[in-house]
């Protein structure tokens, strides 16, 4: 006779709710939360300085030969040495002789000579054209966890290492982005917060002008919006580790913004406030200082990230391959053409009523992009979402790899990451899921820029 063992109850079974009510602690105040959030904040700057510097400082780390031959310029090593020696001026290196290990710095004057001297029918610099501003992509999706920050964060990366100069600006109160570019913040001062404010004190300013013709009391400017109209968007920009990408960060007072800004609204009903960032970034040139501006979002439709797409040329959606990231998804696109639709409709009303041209919102493009994708579980489902979604999609899929996972717990994006930690092969594929979403999204950013450029022609003609 057979005996087959009973399985065991699950573990929901049976609790004792005496010995249940024994392991609880005393009921929680207020109180308990700031210990939680002092503990957070210690373990949040000790897990953070992960791969910094002994001085506490984050640096990026320097290229082997093969990595920039292989991914950053386009030219044999064995030319590179050739060329390295007939040119001492040139950034020689670090280390032995055939173990080279440049800066990012040196990269880009190696850049710069290659462009000038190298092969004719090579592109060493990559395409940037003149007198156009920089494009500005925001990285948004209402849907938390679906890879905005790593996203963002690694485009920027890409970026600078094709030699663009890049600013990233969060606008996520919760600085996971300012985190991982090294950032410091220790205020809403130092982030995009009074950029809005300043926005809204020079409307005010205008509507007062108006009120005074019109001999009607003027509107205060209180303390914050008269600090706020000495502020630039350039006090706010900082450096980074990384030579070519600069940022506005972001710490968690940010976040008042989303109350701020409706007081202000409601005092002024005619401030557009969805213009306050594009204004920002428009009116002291900082469009002309950079070729590419990318801004990462809260995971809400709120007046930050509403301020993010109003600036942005070009937005990216990242989403997971799952039923209810696809849902939250569409339904972010739905909140999208709600929101903005109403603004154009309201404000529409008000320019026909005053004879003045209609304004309308518009995007270069708009690309809904696959992250943490496993191919073996979620082939199927990828598959209709791209159906729905059709030309609003990238066609590759960012996949998961261990590497990426490894990075993320030094707060490092994969490109910081030395590959000599790694095998080869995982640090190819690793590097691969990366550098085929850059090379999809510089697709776009080149076709918008290329079609700027001929309507621009089109005008001078």
């Amino acid at each position: 006779m057979t005996f087959t063992p009973k399985a065991p109850t699950p573990s929901y079974f049976n609790i004792d709710p005496e010995a249940a009510a024994a392991r609880l602690s005393e009921p929680i105040d207020t109180a308990r939360f700031a210990k939680a959030a002092a503990f957070a904040t210690k373990g949040r700057d000790d897990l953070s300085k992960r791969g910094y510097a002994p001085d506490g400082k984050k640096r990026l780390r320097k290229f082997s030969t093969w990595e920039v031959c292989r991914y950053l310029l386009d030219v044999a090593p064995a030319h590179l040495r050739r060329v390295l020696k007939a040119h001492p001026e040139l950034p020689q290196g670090a280390g032995e002789a055939g173990s080279k290990w440049f800066a990012l710095e040196d990269v880009l004057i190696l850049r710069e000579y290659f462009a000038t001297e190298g092969a004719s029918n090579k592109q060493y610099k990559s395409w940037r054209p003149d007198g156009l501003p920089a494009k500005i992509i925001s990285v948004a999706n209402f849907k938390g966890g679906v890879g905005k920050t790593s996203t963002c964060a690694h485009l920027a990366m890409s970026a600078a290492l094709d030699g663009y100069r890049v600013l990233v600006i969060d606008l996520d109160s919760q600085g996971s982005l300012t985190s991982i570019m090294g950032g410091v913040v220790p205020d809403e001062w130092s982030t995009a917060f009074p950029l809005l404010a300043k926005d809204f004190a020079n409307h005010l300013r205008g509507e007062n002008a108006v009120r005074a013709a019109r001999g009607q009391a003027e509107l205060p400017l209180d303390e914050t919006l008269t600090e706020s109209l000495e502020v630039s968007p350039r006090n706010l920009i900082q450096n980074t580790h990384w030579p070519n990408i600069d940022l506005i960060g972001a710490q968690l007072n940010l976040y008042w913004a989303e109350f701020q800004v409706p007081v202000w609204r409601m005092q002024v009903r005619s401030w557009p406030l969805w213009d306050a960032l594009t204004n920002a970034l428009s009116s002291e040139g900082i469009l002309d200082d950079y070729d590419l501006i990318f801004i990462d979002t809260p995971p809400a439709l709120g007046y930050l990230t509403i301020n993010a797409l109003a600036a942005a040329d070009i937005l990216l959606v990242p989403l997971g391959a799952s039923f209810l990231e696809f849902d939250s998804t569409g339904r972010f696109f739905d909140m999208l053409y709600s929101t903005f639709a109403s603004i154009e409709e309201g404000e529409n009303r008000i320019r026909r009523q005053d004879g003045l041209s209609e304004m309308k919102f518009e995007w270069d493009a708009v690309r809904a992009l696959i992250t943490r994708f496993d191919a073996g579980q979620q082939t199927d489902l990828a598959n209709v979402i791209q159906a729905y979604f059709g030309d609003f999609m990238t066609t590759y899929r960012q996949e998961v790899t261990a590497m990426v996972g490894q990075a993320g717990e030094q707060v490092n994006g994969i490109y910081e990451a030395d590959y000599r930690e790694f095998n080869r092969d995982t640090y190819v594929r690793g590097r691969e899921t990366f550098d085929r979403t850059w090379a999809e999204v510089k697709e776009v950013v080149l076709g918008t820029w290329w079609r700027d450029l001929q309507a621009l022609k089109q005008e001078e003609e």
